[in-house]
C-alpha cells in the first residue's frame, strides 16, 4: 500500500505532459471568430438583417463596458 502513492504522482505527471489542461479564458478575437459562421447562417436562414444589425449592436454596448 505505502508504493501506490509515487506510482500515482508519477501518472499524474505523465498525463499532464500528454495533455495539459487549459487556463485562462479564450481570446474574445477567437471566440468572435467562432461565432460569425453561424451568425452568418442565422442571417441567411432568417433573412433578418435589422435583427441582426441589433444584436450586434446590444453585443458591442456590453462589450464596451
Amino acid at each position: 500500500m505505502a508504493q501506490t502513492a509515487p506510482r500515482t504522482l508519477i501518472r499524474m505527471q505523465e498525463r499532464t505532459l500528454l495533455r495539459p489542461r487549459r487556463q485562462g479564458r479564450r481570446h474574445p478575437l477567437v471566440a468572435t471568430l467562432m461565432a460569425l459562421p453561424l451568425a452568418a447562417l442565422l442571417l441567411l436562414v432568417f433573412d433578418g438583417w435589422e435583427t441582426v444589425a441589433t444584436q450586434a449592436s446590444s453585443v458591442g454596448v456590453m462589450l464596451g463596458r
